[in-house]
């Protein structure tokens, strides 16, 4: 348990209650990567939980709050109004980045549709134009930093991280140009401020309908991670493996 008093992210295996549990023959597959797709697969959680891979482990976070929400889809219905008809905006669609041993299923992808043929589960990150997170107390960590950096080093061109949890106050900021694994930041506003994202966006987002409280409301149950902050860039090359960096 952490020092705010709520419960890590759970990565498989280590919980011995359901959510480490599943009802499959064990594989063994040719390499991590195919093998940590399969444990992914096979993780049965309650519904509405996120099942995602970070840097080698399978991790579950709980239920988001109806503010985190309401704020992807006042999003969402923004950036629909800006992208081509052959692209689509998706909520929890798997983004696999295989050179992190990581599969990411952020709040929102905007994906070419043409990307999600076949009948695969997940389509490699690269796809995405652009990636927005919202934070939650169980995702913090993750969202600003090990998320951040592998969308930057698959060359994601643009991730925009709502943190409602920011510790000067909510704010949005908007990376890009990501360069050598490294993503630079564009714009950063507070909840209440517009925030323009380029081309081939070009569109303004109005945040002021964004709930200011929506922190406070954030349910206690939901884990808290200490955010080890923010810096200009964000850097792919960060040691992220959870074992050298527990949650404390």
């Amino acid at each position: 348990m952490n020092g705010a008093g709520g419960p890590a992210p759970v990565p498989f295996g280590v919980s011995d209650g359901p959510m480490g549990e599943f009802d499959a023959d064990y594989i063994v597959a040719d390499n991590e990567w195919d093998e940590l797709v399969w444990l992914w697969q096979q993780t049965d959680v309650p519904k509405g939980c996120r099942v995602e891979i970070i840097d080698g482990l399978v991790m579950v976070t709980p239920l988001a709050a109806n503010a985190h929400h309401c704020i992807a889809g006042r999003v969402q219905r923004r950036l629909y109004e800006a992208i081509p008809q052959d692209w689509g905006i998706y909520q929890r669609l798997g983004m696999a980045v295989p050179s992190r041993l990581s599969l990411y299923m952020p709040d929102l992808a905007v994906v070419p549709e043409e990307a999600l043929a076949g009948d695969a589960y997940f389509v490699p990150v690269d796809r995405a134009e652009l990636v927005v997170e919202i934070t939650s107390k169980a995702t913090l960590t993750n969202d600003r930093t090990h998320k951040a950096a592998g969308c930057a080093e698959a060359g994601v061109p643009l991730y925009l991280l709502i943190d409602g949890l920011a510790p000067g106050g909510p704010t949005i900021t908007l990376y890009g140009e990501p360069r050598d694994g490294v993503y630079r930041i564009l714009r950063a506003v507070k909840f209440g401020d517009p925030i323009k994202l380029p081309e081939p966006f070009d569109l303004t987002i109005d945040t002021a309908e964004f709930p200011v409280d929506w922190p406070a409301r954030h349910p206690s149950s939901a884990a808290t991670i200490t955010s080890t902050g923010t810096d200009s860039t964000v850097d792919s090359r960060i040691e992220s493996r959870a074992s050298s960096s527990p949650a404390r």
